[in-house]
Formats: structure tokens, C-alpha cells, sequence
């Protein structure tokens, strides 16, 4: 699938690493590096703009590195990019841990996924098919 891109950073463009991945690191474009305190979140920019067909969307996702070893995270994750979004992507990270974070430019900040996607028909009715979980949610499922 191709997808137009305009990249106004000073970085090579998104790539796939090996064969298998499935998401592609989004790196910081700062002209200045950004210091996240604790529990402080930024929008950090990235100097890509796209323009993705109908029926496709870009999710962008934590990287687990980051979030594991520095506790840096997307905070909406994932954050969806929609086809008739035109402006410049940026990454909503919030810093989880009890020390200072510098994000330098060029830094691979997220995972951007391109995924498809359906459009939902609401059918209104007023009574669902059973199941055997029912309402059960939240931990409803595990083993007793």
C-alpha cells in the first residue's frame, strides 16, 4: 500500500526494522531537546505529514523500551491518525517515572501501525443474543 508522506524533519522517514515488524519508530523533531519531570506530558512533533487513504488509520503506540527502561509512554495510546487528517503528526508522551526525561532530537519517541478499519451500522434493538459470559467484564473471564 502506498501512502503520500511530506517529511519537513531532517530525518529518514519511518522504516519497518525486520521483515516481521508490524509498527515503524517515529523519532522527535526538535530544534531544542525537551525535558519531561514526572508525571509532566508534551506534545513532541515529528515533522511528518500524510495523507492515508479511507478505510486506513495510523495508530501510534508506545515503544517498549522507552516504556519499560525510562517509563515514557504515549498517553492516549494508541493515538489514531485519521485519513482526512492533514497536519503534522505529534506524539502525546507522558514521563510515568520519578526522574527527569530528555527527549533529543532524532530520539525514536513511538510506533506508528497502519491498520484498516471498519465503519460501524448501529442496528438499534432491545434485547441482545445470550452468551455464557453475559455481562461479565473486568477479570470475568480468568480461571477461579
Amino acid at each position: 500500500m502506498n501512502i503520500k508522506i511530506i517529511n519537513k524533519s531532517h530525518h529518514t522517514l519511518p522504516a519497518y526494522e525486520t521483515g516481521a515488524s508490524a509498527g515503524m519508530d517515529l523519532r522527535a523533531n526538535l530544534d531544542n531537546p525537551v525535558v519531561l519531570k514526572p508525571l509532566e506530558r508534551a506534545i513532541i512533533k515529528t515533522g511528518l505529514f500524510m495523507e492515508l487513504p479511507v478505510g486506513i488509520e495510523a495508530q501510534v503506540r508506545p515503544r517498549s523500551g522507552l516504556a519499560a527502561n525510562k517509563g515514557i509512554t504515549v498517553l492516549n495510546a494508541p493515538g489514531t491518525i485519521d485519513a482526512d487528517y492533514r497536519g503534522e503528526i505529534g506524539v502525546i508522551l507522558v514521563n510515568l517515572s520519578n526522574e527527569d526525561f530528555t527527549i533529543e532530537d532524532g530520539e525514536r519517541i513511538a510506533q506508528l501501525i497502519i491498520a484498516k478499519h471498519e465503519r460501524a451500522q448501529w442496528e438499534e434493538v432491545s434485547v441482545l443474543s445470550e452468551t455464557d459470559r453475559g455481562a461479565g467484564g473486568f477479570g470475568s473471564t480468568g480461571v477461579k
